[in-house]
Formats: structure tokens, sequence, C-alpha cells
């Protein structure tokens, strides 16, 4: 038997409301049904330590330093990476709602130094893909619930989503920028198609690592 292929780390980014979850959710269910093992996670992952203190924060019944809340949600990365890189050797493919990105994106949004925000990001494992659902944050704001956690202003998501424009820019090797305006079904299908072509292709690279 050859060695076993690594799964893919897969990762969608965005504004709130633009599907994210929708669409994370829709391309696990689609591969599990195809036989290719795979698990979905999103950050920040509420359930360690790290994880309680950014959601005390997140749902406004905590407040902190905009610098310590930016490195507690790179911890909240960091303490997981042991057993990501684990699964992903052990052939898992992973799909993340939310990563480094959305980190560095609404803390610079936040008016912090993009340099120093993406500092501590340097050496998590690589995605092989992003999936970046780029809309118009007017137009997210007429989607239910928004508003309700902290970031929800559609003045401030029009800040981030200037810097995931500036991320993709620098990124748009494995950065896939889709339309999330366009409907749930056509995104999916989008997207699986990007996907069923990826996961052959990184079976036998190495994990690589932010930079």
């Amino acid at each position: 038997m050859g060695p076993i292929k690594r799964g893919a780390l897969i990762v969608f980014e965005g504004c709130d409301r633009s599907g994210k979850s929708t669409q994370s959710r829709r391309l696990a269910e689609l591969l599990k049904s195809r036989g290719i093992p795979t698990e979905s996670l999103n950050f920040p992952d509420r359930s360690t330590d790290i994880g309680q203190v950014i959601n005390s924060y997140l749902t406004n019944s905590k407040d902190l330093q905009d610098e310590v809340i930016h490195l507690l949600f790179s911890v909240n990365r960091w303490e997981l990476m042991g057993k990501l890189r684990q699964k992903l050797l052990a052939g898992t493919t992973l799909i993340v709602d939310r990563y480094s990105y959305s980190g560095v994106a609404y803390s610079v949004a936040k008016g912090m130094d993009f340099d120093w925000c993406y500092a501590p990001e340097r050496g998590l494992i690589k995605p092989d893909a992003v999936f970046y659902l780029r809309a118009v944050p007017d137009r997210l704001a007429e989607r239910s619930e928004f508003g309700e956690e902290r970031y929800e202003k559609v003045e401030f998501q029009s800040r981030v989503s200037a810097v995931y424009d500036r991320i993709f820019s620098n990124e748009s090797t494995y950065w896939h920028q889709l339309d999330a305006s366009v409907t749930a079904d056509e995104l999916h299908f989008l997207i699986a198609e990007i996907a069923e072509k990826l996961l052959p292709k990184v079976t036998t690279q190495p994990l690589d690592k932010l930079s």
C-alpha cells in the first residue's frame, strides 16, 4: 500500500451573511456523499478555553482591547493546528468557515496595522483553496439576522470588504473570488467544480505554511 494521500484544507471567507456557512455545509455534504472523508469546522472554535473568552466578547458581554482580541483569535487557530495537521495527513479534507484572513480583515477594518495583524498568522497551515464570497455590504444588510453580533454594521462591513480585496490581490494564486449575490445553487455549482479539480491535485503535495 502506498502512503495515505492527504486531505485538502478548504477555507470560506467573506463578510458576514455572505453565505459562507451555507456553502461550506453544502460542499462538505457533497464531498461526503462521494465517499471523501470530510470534516467541517469554523473559527473561532468556541469550545476551547480561549474560544469561550472570544465568545463572551462577540456576544457583547466582555470588553477587550482590540490588540488582545486579535491575538486571542490567532491563538484559537494555533491551539488547533496540531489536530488539523493530523487530520489532513490522515486523508481527511477539512472545510473551514473563516480562518486567518477574517482575523486580519476585521482587525484592520478597526484601524489596526495590516502587517501587525498578519504577523501572528504566519506559520499556520496554508489553505489549498480559499473561496472568497464577495458581496456589496448594502445587499447583505437586507438578509435576515444582520446586526445581531458586534461586527455586523454596513459601514464596518464595507471596510472589511476592502481588506479582503487587498488580501485577495496578494494571495490570488489560491483564492477564488465568487460573486455572493448569485443564487445559492449557482454558487454551490461553481465551488463544487473548483473543489473537484483541486482534491486530486493536492493529495501528494506537502502541507505549506502561511508566510
